[in-house]
């Protein structure tokens, strides 16, 4: 008889309930966590057994130890760090397209004065536009360097350095506009048109 069993069963009912785990030797890989870092394993844990009837039974499994720390989460195939307090729009785009796209897009401002576009691009090439203004009106060939290297179009580099100190004499900052429109058709984009103060 099996002390555990209160009804005296015999013994190819009631003592073949209680068997061995084995210990797991590998940790399954944690889905959609990137940066798995393996910590030299704990000390063997022992087998587990699984002792009891169905209604007082209890089970719990032992494993070596290997932990993972998380570093970034994967979204759509891609990988993407955690961005807490970073307050960049990443505009659905990888770092390399975003930065053309702001570039594109701060190019055109400047060229044509005004332009329309979706409210998040225009809040994030606000910043840009503003910095290639204060290197106008700065002056001096550094500034003009650094100018040339984000804008695409020397020649509207040119013309900058000559207009913006004249025009921006009397502002310190601010020398965007954003005028909220109608939403886009299709998508429902809020948009807005961006222009020159």
């Amino acid at each position: 008889p099996c002390p555990w069993d209160s009804q005296q069963r015999s013994t190819t009912e009631s003592c073949k309930m209680a068997f061995v785990m084995s210990a797991l030797t590998t940790a399954m890989p944690t889905v959609g966590v990137r940066g798995n870092v393996r910590v030299a394993p704990k000390a063997p844990a022992q087998a587990v057994s699984l002792v009891g009837s169905m209604s007082n039974g209890s089970v719990s499994l032992g494993r070596e130890g290997v932990e993972s720390a998380s570093f970034g989460v994967e979204a759509g195939g891609k990988w993407f760090m955690i961005s807490h307090g970073k307050k960049v729009a990443r505009l659905h785009r990888p770092a390399d397209q975003r930065k053309a796209l702001l570039r594109n897009l701060t190019t055109d401002l400047l060229r044509y004065g005004r332009i329309t576009t979706t409210m998040a691009r225009a809040k994030a090439m606000r910043k840009p536009v503003e910095h290639m203004i204060q290197l106008g009106k700065d002056g001096g060939d550094h500034k003009k360097r650094q100018a040339e290297a984000y804008v695409f179009d020397k020649e509207l580099v040119e013309s900058l350095f000559e207009q913006a100190p004249g025009r921006y004499a009397e502002r310190t900052g601010g020398y965007t506009r954003i005028v909220r429109t109608l939403r886009r058709r299709g998508d429902n984009a809020e948009m807005a048109i961006i222009e020159l103060v």
